[in-house]
């Protein structure tokens, strides 16, 4: 028996959580398909997701396909959630794309397959929904064909499509495709000896390589099509690998609290087998933990087990400070990040009764679960912000303090999240015992500007062997620590740092007595230093703050091209391509993320409904128009001296 850890995905409503209970049903492992509008599903666990019919967090169920066991990995649809996705596709051996025969290739489905294609995960696609008023598979399959990729083999046709009778019919098509990967089946065309077992055999082939696409048509509600594409799934994609006695390395890609507040990480073994009792390292920092319990999904439910080996998804206790993300053992090579990251901020308003300190533990279990969230605490100020992909999203974390913690909160308005680049070269230093440096430590730093997209990158002009390791580390940490906060508040990236002067003094002791502090440097030195010596530096540089800019594509009736044009102007979006197609018009361009919901608002009522909208991250681009949007402090303030040494040391330099 093989194992494969197969992912549904789709844009929100094309029938992936009722394509997932339809193929548990298929297997035997519930009596009852649920529904997601009664709430009653397998997946859609919580609360939330059960009143509103969305997935939000993705589920893991298993089942049996004749000797092929599959871990089936349900993912949130709608792209405020797109996050939860993004870990979700390092673990998958191969994928379902999900498309409506109604509404067909939306802007997600768009997202999702440029992400697949990408990371050349093997992937089936199943039109959904060929019983329902107005289903035109046919149109859809172009629309694929036209949108997503040309390299699709139809798996059949539907016979009665938009009818409760409706059917399908297999048979393989578009043999070309298959032709244009295999000299073999192509000379075999040429010679007119193709069989239905050389064309499965190179579909198989080909598929599991990602080369080419089948897709099916059916209907999750009515089973249509599912039994077909059950046999894909178990023919034609392929079996998880890896070595079960080579080194230990997986990936979490989701993580929980349990019924008593453990931690439980959900993680795809790539090598090696982990028991329990086994003590794995973790994480960038490397930090081990030892696993005390572990649950596999096996037959649509969860069994405990003393091992896990390579190939399998399990569940993890024990692991107590672990991330979403981490690698547990040998790391991996990375595929870095799939999806932008958030562009948007906002900050979480107690209500009248909320605890502050209840909030904040609340939200960092939050970020746990979902690090891109990334909170940022003001201690002055006593506020929490949260990093946003989208006003659904907002309204998720609203309910879900409401319902699993019990605390009202409120938002301020939804803000973009903006960054800082160097404007030019800045370099600065402070000395032990000189120009008022209080700390018993000599830095000196250099900011450079960098290409865009680069990040940070710390460097050494100095001796590696100048001062102990520790001192050095506690610099470059606290350089990227400081780097979270430019002169504008915003974070600055795209520039390298380099330490162009160190100096300690060494540990200090008297006869019979203990360590002198007084005369001793310590990393506190360092890092108390570090930020007053960065920001100096950021000043003399220069810094100049960039907005989030979306690409954005708008495809509507040609006749309402005249309404939307002024409208697209006044929120500072800029097409910089108009096509007409017969009665309609595609625009694309750039508009700052700020605006980006108010457009999405308006669409339809300038468009007659008929408008399509598709957007997301594209690049920074500096602000140039109002003024350059600043962000409130949440540090010790190194911009104003008297005030960061209070805070640090509670004396004054100077």
């Amino acid at each position: 028996m093989h194992l494969l850890n197969l992912g549904i995905l789709a844009h929100v409503d094309a029938g992936k959580t009722s394509l997932t209970e339809r193929l548990l049903h298929s297997a035997g492992v519930i009596d009852e398909i649920g529904s997601v509008d009664a709430g009653s599903t397998r997946t859609d666990t919580l609360a939330l997701e059960r009143r509103r019919g969305i997935t939000i967090k993705s589920a893991v169920v298993s089942f049996a396909v004749d000797d092929v066991t599959v871990n089936l990995i349900d993912t949130p649809g709608h792209p405020d959630f797109i996050a939860e996705v993004e870990r979700v596709l390092g673990v998958l051996d191969g994928a379902v794309l999900v498309v409506s025969a109604v509404e067909g290739v939306q802007a997600q489905t768009r997202v999702l397959w440029r992400t697949l294609q990408r990371l050349r995960i093997p992937t089936l696609l199943l039109v959904n929904k060929i019983d329902r008023r107005g289903a035109r598979p046919d149109r859809v399959l172009r629309a694929i064909g036209e949108r997503l990729t040309a390299a699709i083999v139809p798996m059949g046709t539907v016979d009665g499509p938009g009818t409760r009778e409706a059917r399908f019919l297999p048979g393989i098509g578009a043999h070309d495709v298959l032709a244009d990967h295999d000299d073999d089946l192509l000379s075999a065309w040429v010679e007119e000896r193709v069989d239905a077992d050389l064309l499965r055999r190179a579909l198989a082939a080909q598929t599991r390589q990602a080369l080419v696409h089948p897709v099916y048509f059916g209907s999750a509600v009515t089973g249509a099509g599912v039994p077909e594409l059950i046999t894909g799934v178990r023919e034609l994609l392929p079996a998880a690998d890896g070595d079960p006695e080579g080194p230990v390395s997986g990936t979490v890609f989701k993580a929980e609290r349990g019924p008593a507040g453990e931690k439980v990480a959900y993680a795809r073994l790539f090598s090696g087998t982990l028991g329990v009792r086994d003590t794995v390292p973790f994480g960038e920092a490397r930090a081990e933990g030892r696993v005390t319990a572990i649950s596999v999904f096996d037959g649509g439910t969860e069994a405990r087990r003393e091992t896990v080996a390579a190939g399998r998804i399990a569940k993890l206790w024990g692991l107590a400070g672990v991330r979403v993300g981490d690698t547990l053992g040998e790391p991996r090579k990375a595929h870095g990040r799939f999806f932008a990251p958030p562009s948007l901020e906002t900050v979480v308003v107690p209500g009248p009764d909320t605890d502050a300190r209840s909030l904040h533990l609340a939200l960092t279990r939050l970020a746990e679960q979902d690090p891109l969230i990334d909170l940022r605490h003001d201690e002055v100020r006593q506020e929490t912000s949260v990093s946003l992909y989208g006003e659904v999203q907002k309204e998720v974390v609203q309910a879900t303090l409401a319902e699993e913690f019990g605390l009202d909160v409120g938002f301020r308005e939804t803000t973009p999240l903006c960054i800082e680049r160097p404007a030019g070269t800045g370099e600065a230093a402070e000395f032990i015992k000189k120009d008022a440096n209080p700390f018993l430590a000599t830095v000196g730093l250099r900011v450079d500007p960098a290409p865009a997209g680069s990040g940070v990158a710390f460097r050494l002009e100095v001796e590696l062997g100048a001062m102990p390791y520790a001192f050095f580390k506690a610099v470059e940490d606290t350089v990227r620590e400081t780097l979270g906060q430019g002169l504008a508040g915003w974070q600055v990236t795209d520039c390298t740092v380099t330490l162009t002067h160190c100096g300690y003094w060494p540990r200090q002791s008297h006869a019979h007595q203990g360590f002198d502090k007084s005369m001793s440097s310590t990393g506190a030195d360092f890092r108390g230093l570090t930020p007053l010596v960065l920001v100096e530096a950021l000043r003399r540089a220069g810094t100049r703050v960039y907005e989030p800019m979306h690409r954005f594509r708008v495809e509507a009736p040609a006749d309402t091209l005249g309404a939307l044009l002024p409208v697209l102007a006044a929120l500072r979006a800029v097409p910089r391509t108009t096509l007409t197609r017969g009665d309609r018009c595609v625009l694309e361009g750039a508009v700052p993320a700020a605006r980006v919901h108010g457009l999405e608002q308006r669409l339809p009522g300038l468009t007659r409904g008929e408008g399509e909208w598709e957007s997301g991250f594209d690049h920074y681009a500096p602000v140039s128009h109002g003024t350059v949007p600043r962000r409130p402090r949440s540090d010790h303030n190194p911009l104003n001296r008297r005030e960061y040494l209070l805070n640090v040391t509670r004396r004054v330099g100077g």
